[in-house]
């Protein structure tokens, strides 16, 4: 009976568009309701002060590696337990669902270490303005120490996701980032008894809404995805199990890590010039998550369809969902790129924007959405990549657009004493992007996708 559950799965036998669009909305809806919360979070907390902001956006690197971490290792566990069902080899999807757990158990306690010994250094090698330090560490150490329930999170999702039940994951999402835009002011601002705790409050609300989302997640997994069975009783690492996660998912974690290099490194740079351009910098990558988000949620959509007609040697399938993934990829940055050229101004104002900000801030908006639908497609081949189990095209691809072409090209371009040099970094990096993942794409598919039924 549980064969021929597996056997009739949607991602096997729906019309590939409707089921792209039928698995992605969801996550693609939830995605824009995560990104809609982390804008609200600064909007409140440029409220307080600049300073208040510019630690919010130094936090990046520490907040984008968590997230790394987490969404690294459930690639791995997507593509993994995806392409089991596709074999339908139910043992092995239950022992990779069973690891995906610990996994999360081990990731939080790295980053647990993290946030009670590391931020302090942290803050202090970016800035030595006091008040920044001191919103920074309580903002960052809460974010890292209540991290368990991030990490819970999105491991619960993957789990639904790889199954093709990513409507829950939207519900799963939705009620976090619900919950934290509710809290955002009542903890930053001190409402209704609390007390105003400022920065801090804003991490405190985040944190709560995982928790929460975490537990909600659990809850969903044991009633209704009936194809995974969890069963931590009597449990022992499986270092096979792990080994074939990472293999797909350190890349992607690799890869992601990558950006926080990079934030730091363009951080330092910008923070020569003031730290108005600092804050700039991160708010704009609270303003390009609406735009880059429902990418990443088509992405999510689209990972598992792969993996799962992967697995069951469907190459027609595979190269219609990639076909798909790219003309809406690019359609999405395409309307983002007209927004951030049309109205870059009236996106900053939403973060109290002083004269200072939108005179640097328009012309970075500007500059770095050229590069958007470029992004698009590059975003979705390094998806493709890592469903097909070779994630490592992926880290090559971030590894050069970000440490080798985008950080430099920064650094010398910061040289001619002007800011606005600076932003056209973006672009220049990503189009050694385009040229590297088409490279890419074209030997994997005559390599893997081409020698599929």
């Amino acid at each position: 009976m549980e064969e021929r559950k597996v056997a009739e799965n949607k991602m096997g036998v729906m019309p590939v568009n409707k089921l792209l669009i039928s698995m992605s909305l969801p996550m693609m809806i939830s995605m824009l309701v995560q990104a809609l919360y982390n804008v609200v979070d600064s909007v409140f907390v440029a409220k307080v002060n600049e300073n208040a902001l510019t630690a919010v956006s130094l936090a990046f690197p520490v907040q984008n590696l968590m997230i790394a971490v987490a969404v690294g290792t459930g690639v791995g566990i997507n593509a993994l337990l995806s392409k089991s069902l596709g074999e339908k080899n139910f043992e092995k999807v239950n022992r990779v669902a069973n690891n995906a757990v610990f996994l999360s158990a081990v990731s939080y306690m790295v980053m647990l270490f993290i946030g009670i010994f590391g931020v302090g250094v942290f803050y202090r090698s970016q800035t030595a303005d006091v008040q920044i330090i001191d919103y920074g560490i309580w903002y960052t150490r809460i974010c890292c120490c209540c991290s368990f329930g991030v990490f819970l999170q999105v491991t619960m999702e993957r789990l639904l996701q790889s199954t093709g039940r990513t409507f829950y994951t939207m519900i799963i999402q939705g009620t976090g980032a619900i919950i934290n835009i509710l809290l955002d002011p009542i903890l930053i601002f001190g409402l209704f008894g609390f007390p105003r705790m400022e920065a801090a409050g804003a991490a405190a609300a985040t944190v709560t809404g995982q928790i929460i989302a975490a537990v909600l997640a659990v809850i969903i997994n044991q009633k209704v995805n009936k194809e995974v069975r969890l069963q931590m009783k009597g449990f022992s690492p499986d270092g096979r199990t792990i080994g074939q996660i990472y293999k797909v998912g350190f890349p992607s974690i690799i890869m992601q890590s990558i950006a926080s290099v990079m934030t730091y490194g363009m951080n330092l740079i910008l923070m020569a010039f003031t730290s108005t351009a600092t804050a700039v910098f991160g708010v704009y990558f609270k303003l390009q998550s609406f735009i880059f988000m429902p990418v990443f949620g088509l992405n999510n959509g689209m990972i598992p369809i792969i993996a799962y007609n992967y697995g069951a040697d469907n190459r027609q399938r595979v190269v219609q969902t990639i076909r798909y993934s790219i003309f809406y990829a690019v359609s999405i940055m395409a309307v983002g790129t007209l927004i951030f050229q049309m109205f870059p101004a009236d996106l900053l104002t939403m973060f109290e924007a002083s004269d200072t900000m939108l005179q640097i801030g328009v012309p970075a908006l500007r500059a770095i959405s050229v590069s958007f639908i470029v992004a698009g497609y590059c975003i979705v081949c390094g998806s493709v990549f890592q469903a097909l189990g070779n994630g490592m095209y992926s880290l090559m691809v971030s590894i050069a657009r970000q440490l080798f072409v985008l950080l430099p090209v920064a650094y010398l371009l910061s040289r001619l004493g002007n800011v606005n040099y600076v932003w056209w970094s973006f672009p220049i990096a990503e189009m050694a992007s385009l040229i590297i993942s088409t490279i890419f794409l074209f030997r994997i598919y005559k390599k893997i996708i081409s020698l599929l039924h």
